[in-house]
C-alpha cells in the first residue's frame, strides 16, 4: 500500500499548486461525514484518515509556510455528487477517520460552513461527493482557492507527484484549441457499430484544470489535467446544433443515446441499463444535459485508473450528463425537477472504462474551416 508523501513532498504539492504568499493565513481541509442514511466505508474513513495524515504534515511545516492555522473542516455529506453544501460545518479535535456526522452533532463545534469557507484561503477538499460544483460557485464570491479531491484513495498518492508546470502545458496546448473551436465531430465505433456525435461549441470558451491553483477565486481538481468546455446549450437566441448518438459502455452493454438540441432525449438501444437510462431520461430532462467534452492528458506520464473518477477522467476524452452551471453553463440545480436528483456524471471514453467503445476519430473546426484531428484511435494527439 502507498502509505503517503512527506513533510518535504506534501509542502513541495503546495508550493506548486498554490505558490502560498503572505496572504494566504487559513488552509483548512474540508472533508465531509458518514451519517445514518449515507454510512460509512472502508474507503471512506481511510480518505478521513489521509486528510488527517496531511494536516499533520501542514502542522510540521508551519514554519516554511505563510499559514497562521491550519484546520480541519467537517461538514455532513450532501448524499450525492455536486449537490449544494449543507449549511453547517464542525470543528473537532479527534482523529479525523472517527468523524461522524452523528458525533460531531453532539461533540463537535459548529459553525456557519458558507462564512467559515468564505474566511479561509487555501482549502483540500479530499471528500466522498464531490464538491466541485458547489466549491466553484462559492469561490468566485469569496476568493479562495480550493482544490477538489472526491473520491481520493492512497492510489492516487503518484499523480500528486508529477510536475504540473508540464501538466499545464499540454492542459493548455488543448484550451487554445478549445477557445478558438466552433465545433467537434467525434466518430466512435462501439462494438463493430459507428456513431456520430457533433458537438456546437460556439459562445463557448474552453477550461483549464491544469492543477496550478494560483489565482484567486479558483476551484477545480486535483490530481489534475485536462482541459473542458460545456457545449452551448441553447440559452441564447439561437438553438444549439449538438446532435448525434452518443454510446455508453454500462457492464456488457452499450447504452446508444440519442441527442438533439445538447440534451440526450432518449435511448435507441435494448436491454437493462438502456431501460434504466430511457425511464431516467423521461423522469430528470436535465440529466441528459450535455455538460461537458473533456479531454485528460495524463496517460503519457503513466497514471493509471483507479476506479474513481477524480483521476480516471483526466486520462482521456470524457462526456458528462447534468449540471453544468459550475462551468459556466446554463443547467443550474433548478433545472432540475428535484435537488435529490442533481448530478454531473462523467462517463470515461479509456479503455479500461468501456473496452467495447472507442473514440476512432475527434476533430475540431475551426471559423475559418480548418480542421484539426486531436483524438485518433483513442489516443490525445500531443501537440507544441
Amino acid at each position: 500500500m502507498i502509505e503517503n508523501l512527506s513533510t518535504s513532498q506534501f509542502l513541495t504539492l503546495l508550493e506548486k499548486v498554490f505558490a502560498p504568499s503572505a496572504s494566504d493565513r487559513v488552509f483548512r481541509i474540508l472533508v465531509d461525514l458518514p451519517s445514518g442514511s449515507v454510512p460509512d466505508t472502508a474507503a471512506w474513513r481511510d480518505r478521513r484518515q489521509i486528510a488527517g495524515e496531511w494536516l499533520k504534515l501542514v502542522q510540521e511545516g508551519l514554519d516554511k509556510l505563510p499559514f497562521s492555522q491550519a484546520q480541519m473542516l467537517y461538514m455532513e455529506n450532501s448524499g450525492s455528487n455536486n449537490a449544494q453544501f449543507r449549511t453547517d460545518g464542525y470543528f473537532w479535535e479527534g482523529d479525523a477517520e472517527d468523524a461522524s456526522f452523528d458525533r460531531l452533532k453532539t461533540d463537535g463545534r459548529k459553525v456557519d460552513l458558507a462564512a467559515t469557507l468564505s474566511a479561509t484561503n487555501i482549502i483540500l477538499a479530499p471528500t466522498q461527493f464531490s464538491p466541485t460544483a458547489p466549491l466553484k460557485l462559492l469561490a468566485r464570491v469569496a476568493g479562495f482557492r480550493a482544490a477538489s479531491m472526491p473520491g481520493f484513495s492512497r492510489d492516487m498518492i503518484p499523480a500528486l507527484g508529477l510536475d504540473y508546470e508540464v501538466v499545464h502545458q499540454r492542459v493548455m496546448a488543448v484550451k487554445t484549441r478549445l477557445d478558438e473551436a466552433q465545433a467537434c465531430h467525434i466518430l466512435f465505433d462501439a462494438d463493430g457499430s459507428r456513431f456520430e456525435l457533433f458537438a456546437d461549441l460556439r459562445h463557448r470558451q474552453g477550461h483549464a484544470s491544469s492543477g496550478l491553483l494560483r489565482d484567486a477565486a479558483t476551484a477545480t481538481n486535483l490530481p489534475s489535467g485536462e482541459s473542458y468546455i460545456v457545449p452551448y446549450e441553447g440559452e441564447l437566441r439561437d438553438a444549439s446544433l449538438t446532435k448525434g448518438m452518443l454510446p455508453v459502455q454500462f457492464g456488457d452493454e452499450i447504452v446508444i443515446y440519442r441527442v438533439e438540441a445538447n440534451r440526450a432525449v432518449d435511448v435507441t438501444s435494448s436491454g437493462e441499463a438502456s431501460v434504466r437510462e430511457r425511464s431516467r431520461l423521461k423522469e430528470e430532462p436535465a440529466y441528459g444535459n450535455i455538460a461537458e467534452l473533456g479531454f485528460g492528458v495524463l496517460r503519457p506520464f503513466g497514471i493509471k485508473p483507479v476506479g474513481v473518477v477524480l483521476l480516471d477522467e483526466k486520462l482521456g476524452l470524457h462526456i458528462a450528463f447534468g449540471r453544468s452551471d459550475h462551468f459556466g453553463g446554463a443547467t443550474s440545480p433548478e433545472s432540475f425537477k428535484d435537488a435529490k436528483n442533481v448530478v454531473h456524471i462523467d462517463r470515461i471514453y479509456i479503455p479500461d472504462m468501456q473496452d467495447k467503445v472507442v473514440a476512432r476519430e475527434v476533430r475540431f473546426a475551426y471559423p475559418d474551416g480548418r480542421e484539426e484531428v486531436v483524438i485518433r484511435d483513442g489516443e490525445l494527439l500531443q501537440f507544441e
